[in-house]
């Protein structure tokens, strides 16, 4: 199973939702692309969540030195982002690759993040409640729908809303595959337990 992790935006939880979705499959971890903060990059942070022995993170194909959208990190790095060079890395493990930004985040003149979903993936679409989410993750949804990309589901970041979340899965029929609360801190143990809640609704996807 290859799941592709989105957000409805930036700064939403997509690394956290990474996190447990992997460690509650014991999967493999690719970020294709890494913008800024090579040095404690989305890859080493999920390396230090994760506590299962199986996981093996494979190196970005573009790691790019400043913390912007692909596009003008790249051209700050005198590079074009090429898809045909971001391959997927070859494993016979499940495969949990997160994206960056929201799936309109631009990579090069021509394509967006929504260009390196595969036919083969899942996407699981991670919405952060704020003013405006709402309307945030029905358009992600929708144009994820009219491209036919298949949708897992939906994970919710934040404390609970009940009215925002019903009217989401109401007006989608998408799943809710869990939610993550407002923690005061994530670490190794915080992870595994939302592994824990996570595991079965993942593992029958």
């Amino acid at each position: 199973m290859k799941l592709f992790i989105t957000g409805i935006g930036t700064d939403v939880g997509k690394t956290i939702a990474s996190a447990i979705i992997t460690e509650a499959l014991e999967a493999d971890y690719w970020k294709p692309i890494q913008a800024g903060d090579l040095d404690t990059s989305d890859s080493h942070k999920i390396k230090a969540y994760l506590s299962n022995s199986k996981t093996v993170i494979h190196p970005n194909s573009y790691a790019l030195n400043t913390p912007a959208s692909p596009h003008l990190a790249a051209e700050l790095d005198h590079v074009i982002i090429d898809l045909e060079k971001i391959v997927e890395p070859a494993t016979e493990n499940h495969l949990v690759i997160e994206g960056a930004g929201g799936i309109f985040v631009p990579l090069n003149d021509n394509e967006t993040i929504v260009d390196l979903i595969q036919p083969d993936y899942k996407v699981i679409v991670v919405s952060r409640h704020y003013l405006g989410s709402i309307n945030h993750t029905l358009l992600t949804i929708e144009a994820l729908q009219n491209r036919k990309i298949a949708i897992a589901g939906i994970v919710f970041n934040g404390e609970e809303n009940v009215a925002t979340e019903f009217i989401i899965l109401k007006k989608t029929g998408i799943d809710c595959i869990g939610r993550i609360s407002q923690e005061p801190y994530f670490d190794q143990n915080v992870i595994r337990e939302y592994a824990d809640l996570f595991r079965e609704k993942l593992i029958n996807l």
